[in-house]
């Protein structure tokens, strides 16, 4: 069963931002924060990324420095 949120204390400013943006994209505000807080929430928090780069260095995976130092070195080569 879907839930319901609420945001209190919107400054003026931005709650006519957001519903701008949401009428040129043709959305209720409702729809457009929920697209936003969707795409916001399927990427990963920095702590869950440091989190998963411990993990990898704990069990000798990921990346060797000189590979990362390859890869720069290559990325600004181009």
């Amino acid at each position: 069963m879907p839930k319901a949120l609420q945001i209190r204390d919107v400054p003026d400013d931005l709650h006519a931002t957001v519903r701008a943006r949401a009428a040129h994209a043709g959305q209720s505000v409702s729809d457009y924060l929920l697209e936003l807080l969707s795409e916001l929430v399927a990427r990963p928090s920095m702590a869950e990324i440091v989190q998963r780069a411990e993990a990898l260095a704990r069990a000798g995976g990921g990346a060797s420095r000189a590979d990362v130092h390859a890869a720069i070195r290559a990325g600004r080569d181009r």
